[in-house]
């Protein structure tokens, strides 16, 4: 299939629309749009920072159980740092923690699967937290900051924060080059962006 099938929005099941629109609001998520109509159908969405996709809730949007939508993945760059920003905003996140039996990041109610703590060498892909909203919804956050290959083909960064962590990424990884090499690299620009396409698409990084 050639043609773009671009996933934009999920919808959550929530029993009070308000409340949950007063949350993720709190969450300083983008509010796009809040329209209800003589039928009684409403629908409220927001955006998270940095992200493509949306989330809707409202009224008469879902028969699904309130609080039913479980695992909703966040991606960060930094888990420890998103978990502090969603603290500061008045979520209720749990510890970082990587799991240790498959499938113990969906496991809510049996922690006996994870340990506290970023994974070993801070691995993409296997450190989590997770918080709810009211209603229950469960979200997932994820650290990523290497992706597998043929993962992403878009090597464009949604947001100020998503940049930066990556040119602090090059740089680091540009130190140890030098190391390697036992000189000053004059071009280091060109190596910054070589690595940082690559890292974003999951291509072979630079050494």
């Amino acid at each position: 299939m050639s043609t773009d099938l671009k996933f934009e929005a999920v919808v959550i099941p929530v029993a009070d629309a308000d409340r949950a629109k007063e949350f993720y609001n709190g969450l300083g998520w983008r509010l796009d749009a809040d329209f209800a109509f003589d039928n009684g159908f409403r629908v409220v969405q927001f955006t998270p920072p940095g992200s493509l996709a949306s989330v809707q809730f409202g009224t008469n949007i879902t028969s699904a159980t309130p609080g039913s939508a479980q695992g909703l993945y966040l991606v960060v760059t930094d888990v420890e740092a998103a978990r502090s920003e969603l603290l500061a905003h008045g979520a209720k996140v749990t510890e970082v923690f990587h799991p240790t039996a498959p499938g113990a990041q969906f496991e809510a109610g049996d922690t006996s699967g994870r340990v506290d703590g970023t994974a070993d060498d801070r691995s993409s892909y296997s450190s989590f937290a997770t918080f709810s909203d009211p209603d229950g919804n469960t979200w997932l956050l994820q650290e990523v900051t290497t992706r597998l290959p043929g993962r992403v083909t878009d090597s464009t960064y949604k947001s100020v924060e998503d940049l930066e962590e990556a040119l602090k990424r090059a740089a680091a990884a540009h130190g140890e080059h030098e190391a390697r090499t036992g000189e000053a690299d004059a071009n280091w620009p060109a190596w910054y962006a070589a690595y940082m396409v690559a890292e974003r698409t999951g291509t072979e990084l630079p050494q």
